[in-house]
């Protein structure tokens, strides 16, 4: 499968990418902005994610919510979402509702600040709050998404702090402070516009420069923090959690290359062969054969600076102690970093990786997604289409060679979920 692309610049910056399919009458708008929390400074954590909530508050022209009603009723479906490195906001409609999905992605770009108010920031902050309370706070395993980066990258690190924010931060926010954050990040130069399914080029053109053309380019935004890091940790990092869980549960990152590096394909292919799918190292003999976990997986975080995680992610079934379950991961780790992996198991991790590429192709919506990815990350959407190659580029050699450099004891972060004593160390 080759995707068509096509790509332009308008004059005040913002990227452009198109590729038409018409299979299906649907497109897909997507829009990258190239912001998230390791944009943050100290002291005002969680704004990224803040905009993810404000940018559906409604702009100049645009009530609050109405963003969701007007492509609910036109039949689309559409969201958001935040990241380390990035923010993104999409919608799929009918093909002849990509005016509407244009224009409201442009309004909020372009004239968000007149509608924003205090009332919106305190109502969303609130919201936020909650968010944090359901998925980090209350939830069990909840906090892992926060402090595995903090484990595993240094404290004066862009991915080291919470994406969410803390309470103080947000309650320290200020409608200035959001206002600036807007004013400097979410402009046409710092943006990737992409359009894929049913749509007229010609159309579509004359649509993005009528909505977009005339928002005014940005003055600039500070460069973000040195993400360079030395290959391994150096040394072994670990962390306890006692939480209100009922059975153990242990992450374990190792720092890998970056995402789009030669290496970082080797990592994926070593996760795949670990953690994806029942014949997995992980799956084939803690669930099955020893039956001591539940779950198992692997997977990266495929971020494309500095340093990437490639992560472990295994829950203990009732009865097993963590230090049988810390013990038993510990374990296959080892085996791997000592023997490698075998071709058998490499031409089977690709041929996972490549059937799920091709499906996810085969949506408007995620093919437009990863289309922004790619020009966003690298300013090359036609990387999209060299994918697969780079995966069969990977070998039994380069898999066993990553394990060998990143799967040993001086590149292990640890945490480790255990059953809180009392009600106060799960609260602590």
């Amino acid at each position: 499968m080759r995707i068509p692309i096509e790509t332009l610049t308008l004059d005040n910056g913002l990227r452009v990418v198109l590729s038409e399919d018409h299979t299906a009458p649907i497109v897909a708008v997507n829009l990258w902005y190239h912001v998230g929390s390791g944009n943050e400074r100290a002291g005002r954590t969680g704004f990224a994610h803040l905009f993810e909530h404000m940018l559906f508050q409604g702009s100049e022209h645009v009530a609050a919510n109405e963003h969701f009603e007007l492509i609910a009723r036109a039949g689309g479906t559409l969201n958001g979402s935040t990241w380390l490195d990035r923010t993104n906001y999409y919608e799929t409609v009918p093909s002849n509702q990509l005016d509407l999905a244009l224009w409201l992605e442009a309004d909020r770009m372009g004239a968000l600040l007149p509608g924003m108010t205090q009332e919106k920031l305190d109502t969303q902050r609130d919201v936020v709050k909650n968010e944090r309370r359901w998925t980090v706070d209350n939830q069990p395993y909840g906090s892992w998404w926060e402090k595995l980066p903090a484990l595993a990258y240094p404290e004066n690190h862009p991915f080291h702090h919470s994406l969410i924010g803390s309470f103080e931060d947000l309650d320290a926010a200020s409608l200035a402070d959001v206002s600036e954050f807007f004013a400097t990040y979410y402009t046409p130069d710092n943006a990737v516009l992409t359009l894929t399914g049913d749509f007229e080029r010609d159309q579509a053109i004359a649509s993005i420069e009528r909505f977009f053309g005339a928002i005014p380019r940005g003055k600039g935004k500070p460069p973000l923090a040195d993400t360079t890091l030395p290959p391994v940790f150096g040394k072994p990092l670990r962390q306890v959690v006692q939480d209100n869980v009922s059975l153990p549960r242990v992450y374990l990152a190792f720092r890998s290359p970056p995402f789009g590096t030669p290496e970082h394909y080797a990592a994926s292919v070593c996760a795949t062969i670990l953690g994806t799918r029942k014949t997995s190292r992980l799956q084939r003999s803690l669930i099955r054969e020893k039956r001591i976990a539940a779950e198992a997986s692997a997977f990266t975080f495929d971020l494309a600076k500095g340093a990437d995680l490639l992560v472990l992610d295994v829950l203990a079934l009732p009865g097993i102690s963590a230090a049988a379950l810390e013990a038993a991961v510990i374990e296959e780790v080892d085996r791997m970093h000592r023997d490698g992996v075998t071709d058998e198991e490499v031409a089977r991790a690709l041929a996972l990786i490549e059937t799920g590429w091709t499906l996810s192709m085969e949506s408007a919506t995620d093919r437009a997604d990863k289309l922004s990815m790619f020009a966003t990350y690298f300013g090359d959407p036609g990387l999209v289409n060299e994918q697969p190659e780079r995966y069969r580029e990977v070998t039994s050699e380069s898999v066993t060679r990553f394990a060998r450099e990143r799967l040993g004891a001086d590149n292990r972060a640890t945490l480790l979920y255990v059953q809180a004593e009392s009600p106060a160390q799960a609260a602590a």
